[in-house]
C-alpha cells in the first residue's frame, strides 16, 4: 500500500522565525513515522520559514519566475537545509529516508505543466527506502525558475504512484469553519469563504491551494493536525476528508 504524506512547512518549522526548525514537532512526527513502519511511504514537506521568505524576497511564485541563478540557489539551498533536517530526524529513528531534490528532477513547460517523473521515487520504494521530497524551485520554459509547491508534488506523486492513501498534516486539526473542523469537502465553492490566508509568508497559496489540489485527486485525502498523525499512519481518516464526488 503506497501512502503519500505531506508534512506542512508550518509543522516542521517555526514559520515566524527565519530558517528555524520546530525540533519538538519534527521529532514527534519522525517518531510517529518510525512507529508506524508504513509500507511504501513517501514524505513531502513544505518550505515554512526556510523556502518561503527567500522566494518572496526574490519575487518568485508558482507563476512568477526568475533568471537570477544566485536567487534560485538561495531558495534551493534553504530548502535543502530543511530537507536535511527532516531526513536526519527520520534516519535517527531507523527510517530508511533518502532525499529527493525537485530542482534536479522536475521542470515546467511554457504552458505551466509540471513534469515530475515518478520512476525514481517508485524505484526507491521498491528498494525499501522512504523518499523525502519538498517544495522547491524548478526550471520553467520561458520563465527561468518558478516555485513547485509541496502541495502540487502531493498530487503529482499520488497520481504517478497510484497512491492508496494521501494525508496532509497541517498545524490545525483539519479544515476549519468558524473554529469547527469540516468533516468532508466535496467541492471548493462550498468552503471557499472559510479558507483564509496563511498568517506567515507563503508564496504557494495556503490552505485554499491545498484544497483545490486535493480535490483533483482520485484518491480521498485527509487533512489533519500533528496530534492525528499516528491515527492517519495506522489507517484512520482523521480531520477533514477531501474528495470530489465523481
Amino acid at each position: 500500500m503506497t501512502t503519500v504524506l505531506k508534512l506542512g512547512g508550518s509543522v516542521v518549522t517555526e514559520k515566524d522565525e527565519p530558517e528555524t526548525v520546530d525540533r519538538a514537532t519534527l521529532a514527534d512526527a519522525a517518531d510517529a513515522v518510525a512507529d508506524a513502519d508504513a509500507d511504501e511511504l513517501v514524505v513531502i514537506h513544505g518550505g515554512g520559514s526556510f523556502g518561503h521568505p527567500h522566494a518572496a524576497a526574490h519575487g518568485v511564485t508558482d507563476t512568477n519566475g526568475t533568471h537570477d541563478a544566485a536567487g534560485v540557489r538561495e531558495i534551493h539551498d534553504a530548502m535543502g537545509a530543511l530537507n536535511d533536517a527532516v531526513v536526519e530526524a527520520l534516519q535517527d529513528r531507523g527510517v530508511p529516508a533518502l532525499p529527493v531534490r525537485p530542482l534536479s528532477v522536475a521542470y515546467r513547460d511554457s504552458d505551466g505543466r509540471t513534469a515530475f517523473p515518478g520512476e525514481p521515487v517508485a524505484t526507491m520504494l521498491d528498494e525499501g527506502f522512504v523518499p523525502v521530497t519538498h517544495g522547491d524551485v524548478v526550471v520553467q520554459a520561458d520563465k527561468g525558475a518558478t516555485i513547485l509547491s509541496g502541495d502540487e508534488i502531493v498530487t503529482l506523486l499520488a497520481e504517478r504512484l497510484g497512491a492508496d492513501r494521501v494525508g496532509v498534516c497541517s498545524t490545525v486539526p483539519g479544515v476549519l469553519d468558524g473554529g469547527e473542523v469540516i468533516d468532508r469537502i466535496t467541492d471548493f465553492e462550498t468552503v471557499a469563504s472559510a479558507l483564509g490566508e496563511s498568517e506567515a509568508t507563503d508564496v504557494t497559496g495556503g490552505m485554499a491551494a491545498k484544497i483545490r489540489a486535493l480535490l483533483e485527486l482520485e484518491t480521498p485525502a485527509s487533512v489533519f493536525g500533528p496530534a492525528d498523525l499516528r491515527t492517519f499512519l495506522s489507517g484512520g481518516r482523521p480531520g477533514t476528508l477531501v474528495h470530489r464526488e465523481r
